[in-house]
């Protein structure tokens, strides 16, 4: 079974904050960091280069996929912040009615600045996720 290529790292968060150009990325992502530690009572650490991770969870697909992850996450990037808080699911679609401003990959949520989402929806969308993730997976004390 190949090994994942993205792990946590030793890189110091708030570094990698430090270094972001855009200001408004900056004040967000701290804003974030203050948001998810607080739902998912962890520590940021960096997943990667470039994902800022809260705790970590092992999974296992039917396919045999295997690897392990954060359980929320998110990326400041360029064209847009990526939210990794959200399953997916079809019985959480819900959850994202009245979130606001957002486009949607497969479970990722793409946003151009935090003040285009409601943040009270956003803790519920936290939330949810991590009683899922509990539920289906093994989580990892780090």
């Amino acid at each position: 079974m190949p090994k994942n290529k993205t792990a946590y790292t030793e890189v110091a968060v708030t570094d990698f904050i430090n270094n972001l150009e855009d200001q408004q990325q900056q004040a967000d992502s701290l804003s974030l960091i203050r948001l998810m530690k607080k739902v998912s009572k962890e520590e940021p650490r960096m997943f990667g280069a470039t994902i800022i991770g809260f705790g970590q969870y092992q999974y296992k697909y039917a396919s045999g996929h295997a690897g392990e992850a954060p359980l929320l996450g998110f990326s400041p990037r360029k064209a847009a912040i990526s939210l990794y808080v959200f399953t997916g699911a079809e019985e959480h679609q819900h959850l994202l009615e009245n979130l606001g401003k957002y486009k949607i990959g497969k479970a990722c949520i793409y946003v151009k600045k935090l003040a285009d989402i409601n943040e009270d929806v956003l803790v519920k969308l936290m939330q949810a996720t991590i009683n899922y993730v509990s539920e289906k997976y093994t989580r990892i004390k780090l």
